[in-house]
């Protein structure tokens, strides 16, 4: 046995793995979506008063 039927599709356990791999994928993927900072608010450029100072 080589862990296939005579079809060539994946056994249960393969099947499930692979379920498993997508869901914590996914998973993933939300999670970093829920942290992601825009570029919008990395990007703006504000003053620095205390080199203004300074000059």
């Amino acid at each position: 046995m080589s862990g296939n039927d005579d079809t060539g599709t994946p056994n249960t356990g393969e099947q499930i793995d692979a379920a498993e791999r997508e869901k914590a994928k996914r998973r993933l993927l939300a999670q970093a979506e829920a942290e992601r900072i825009p570029a919008q608010e990395t990007t703006r450029a504000l003053p620095d008063r205390r080199w203004r100072d300074g000059r």
